[in-house]
């Protein structure tokens, strides 16, 4: 069931982080930071804007999304979680050897992953490949494909963009998950990566710039996507890396690591807030 309202898009989104903190917090491993960035971004996605049916993970007819940057799984199954495509309890699991929730996403253990990811920059080729088969056969589905802003620094994804230019996917939307940071630090700093719209727009992207951690523009830049022909979208959303929890926002040590127990209270106190 499609959700417009955007205070319960809101809360949903906040339902996320909480579960994003949890899971790394139990398991003492994983990438907070970036999952919780990316909160808003697969909110507004699996609860707004995909043609999905939990009860039917594999309809051929279903949009897909390939979450490129695999590491940043806890949003994902998250967002699987509450949407009802495996029980909520599983989440506790995470990272453990009896659960099936690994580190980075697998489509042939997790029910609603369309691609196993986490070789950085490979994500792009793959929703060429699903664009394009929904387009030889008519199927009529759309692909959305999650890229870290550290991980377009890899020379596979302007391959991949090239090939999404030259067969014109207008079913294809990319969002690059602007941050600023990677595991080393600032993207301007470790690779000089800067003008990210421009490098999509000359590679043959419609091209939009937004606040990807506010629920109203994303939901305005996928309907903006779904409207333009004879070209794929690249969204550039900015966002803030540990949105939600204060002293993981924009702190580069967060990329990989689980809080400690006064950390975790603290993290779920502020979030418990919003609602």
């Amino acid at each position: 069931m499609k959700i417009t309202n955007v205070d319960e898009l809101k809360k949903i989104a906040n339902d996320i982080r909480k579960d994003i903190v949890e899971q790394v917090y139990r398991a003492q491993s994983g990438h907070p930071g970036g999952s919780l960035s990316i909160a808003d971004i697969l909110t507004v996605l699996y609860f707004n804007q995909m043609n999905v049916d939990e009860k039917m993970p594999n309809s051929p007819v279903r949009d897909r999304l390939v979450l490129s940057k695999g590491h940043c799984s806890p949003a994902l199954y998250a967002v699987l979680a509450k949407k009802g495509y495996f029980s909520e309890d599983e989440l506790q699991k995470f990272r453990n050897i009896d659960g099936k929730l690994q580190g980075h996403p697998d489509m042939t253990k997790v029910p609603g992953v369309d691609m196993t990811t986490g070789s950085l920059g490979q994500g792009l080729s793959v929703c060429n490949g699903m664009a394009l088969n929904s387009k030889l056969n008519h199927d009529g589905y759309r692909v959305y494909c999650i890229l870290g802003d550290g991980e377009i620094e890899e020379g596979q994804v302007w391959e991949a963009a090239m090939t999404s230019h030259k067969y014109k996917l207008d079913n294809l939307c990319v969002i690059v998950d602007n941050n600023n940071l990677q595991i080393d630090g600032e993207i301007g700093k470790v690779k000089g990566l800067d003008n990210i719209e421009g490098k999509f727009k000359s590679f043959g992207f419609n091209t939009i710039v937004i606040d990807g951690n506010n629920i109203e523009q994303l939901i305005d830049a996928f309907n903006t996507a779904k409207t333009t022909k004879g070209m794929p979208t690249a969204i550039i959303a900015k966002t803030i890396k540990g949105k939600g929890v204060s002293f993981m926002e924009n702190k580069v040590e967060w990329h990989g690591k689980g809080p400690n127990e006064e950390e975790y209270k603290q993290a779920m106190e502020e979030l418990n807030k919003n609602v």
